[in-house]
């Protein structure tokens, strides 16, 4: 059997082999932890270690998330004659509605803030909540962040208990957590494991990833939901899972609270995450580059590429550096520095440990908003509404560094079905399923020859991300 790795979207749809599976009788397991590590309340008359006290103070704060979309209709070949559509007054993309359900953790009660996964809402038309006690509420959608795959609702709802969000930067593999969603939306569940391992990637196309591994059972339905550790504190929003057929296997992803807080500061703030510029491309560090370079473990991001005018240049940073702490913090690796680097905002100044020559050395710089050269005024996008491009100047810098054309992304319409799909103003788009794109003309031919959906390839400040519609 093939396994596979895949975003469980957070949510559950009634399909037929779902139908079939639930024919077969219900396999039932339990984990118990340690008496050494379990709490057991001096007041329990059974005498049992027991996980019972924190588990009553963090799901109430656990939500479920109900959304309703709209998906392309079973593909039948009278939909393509345009002349069929027009007769019976059909729309050129025929759509049924859906019904998909998932997970959200409430984080400030005064505010009525919810975290979620960016898979859990995509495309809904709406949104509702349901807390422990079976309150229901609408909730509004705040933002979104493709890449982090995280999502900030909001309710309006008195006596919501929410919860601390504690330090997943000091978490240590072997460390116990509690995994708590709605999987399969037979509702709250709560499962029991250890951190088995940290700084995960290569998951997704679109990210800024590091992900936390835990064998806690996570299923489909548990997208948003709580991971927490033995303090009663959210130290992961439950994200991934690889397994058979989306099944768990006891080997699951969140998002670590550190990452998820950095984004919803910005997304209460701006509505979005504004992603800069620094100028750098980087590599991790091989066995032959610690070798050479005397480095005293794998640790750290080596630059590859600094790009000539960039904040990073100006800075001082040049290729062959190695970064082995950003603000303090030591670097694990590429995708670690990648993702920190991914969410600090435009403006905000960075302190960069770097190895060079042997010799350590510590440099200051300014994260720059993204580079962007359009020529014209921004045009919509016909299959993509709410989206409006410029094409890039020929012969200017951004020009040269795609080595061609392309097109920036001028404006993004809110509630707009391109604002769901994750694009963001500034985005600079080469490439539509791996194709490259130069102009507007040719963006428009490519997404018109896509019957099945397509994958746009794009440009955020300093990194290459991977926007895939259905």
């Amino acid at each position: 059997m093939i396994t596979t790795i895949r975003l469980f979207f957070g949510y559950f749809l009634t399909a037929p082999w779902f139908k079939a599976a639930t024919a077969l009788p219900w396999l039932l397991c339990g984990a118990l932890l340690p008496m050494a590590v379990a709490a057991q309340p001096a007041s329990d008359p059974r005498n049992l270690p027991t996980l019972a006290p924190i588990v009553s103070q963090v799901t109430p704060a656990v939500v479920n998330v109900s959304v309703i979309t709209r998906a392309p209709m079973e593909d039948n070949p009278l939909f393509r004659d345009p002349f069929f559509r027009r007769f019976f007054n059909l729309p050129d993309r025929p759509q049924r509605q859906e019904q998909a359900t998932g997970s959200g953790v409430i984080v400030d009660a005064a505010r009525g803030f919810i975290l979620t996964n960016n898979h859990v809402i995509k495309d809904a038309e709406q949104i509702i909540v349901t807390l422990k006690d079976r309150r229901q509420f609408p909730a509004k959608l705040i933002g979104t962040d493709p890449g982090t795959d995280i999502a900030v609702l909001q309710i309006s709802a008195p006596g919501l208990s929410a919860l601390r969000i504690g330090d997943s930067d000091g978490l240590q593999v072997g460390d116990y957590v509690l995994a708590i969603g709605n999987p399969f939306g037979i509702g709250q569940t709560v499962t029991s494991g250890i951190i088995s391992a940290l700084g995960r990637s290569g998951l997704s196309v679109e990210g800024y990833e590091d992900f936390i591994q835990t064998d806690a059972s996570i299923n489909p339905g548990n997208s948003g939901g709580a991971l927490v550790n033995l303090r009663g504190e959210l130290i992961g929003i439950n994200t991934a899972i690889i397994g058979p057929a989306g099944g768990n296997v006891g080997i699951g992803f969140a998002v670590p609270s550190a990452m998820a807080r950095a984004v919803m500061a910005q997304i209460v703030r701006y509505g979005e995450v504004r992603r800069g510029r620094l100028g750098i491309e980087m590599a991790d560090v091989t066995p032959e580059v610690q070798r050479k370079l005397r480095l005293p473990s794998l640790d750290g991001a080596l630059i590859a590429k600094v790009d000539p005018g960039s904040p990073a240049e100006r800075a001082g940073l040049r290729e062959g550096d190695v970064v082995t702490a950003l603000n303090g913090r030591t670097v694990r690796g590429f995708t670690d520095l990648r993702a920190r680097l991914g969410l600090t905002a435009v403006g905000d100044e960075v302190e960069m440990s770097i190895v060079r020559e042997g010799g350590e050395r510590r440099i200051r710089t300014r994260i720059a908003a993204p580079q962007a050269s359009g020529n014209g005024e921004a045009q919509a996008v016909a299959r993509l509404p709410g989206l409006r491009v410029v094409e890039i100047e020929p012969g200017s810098p951004l020009a040269q560094r795609l080595r061609g054309g392309g097109l920036v992304v001028a404006a993004v319409d809110p509630g707009s079905r391109a604002l769901q799909a994750g694009f963001r103003p500034g985005d600079i788009i080469y490439a539509v399923n791996r194709q490259r794109v130069q102009s507007l003309a040719e963006f428009q031919a490519v997404l018109s020859a896509a019957e099945r959906g397509y994958a746009v390839s794009l440009l955020r400040g300093d990194f290459s991300v991977t926007i895939i519609i259905r």
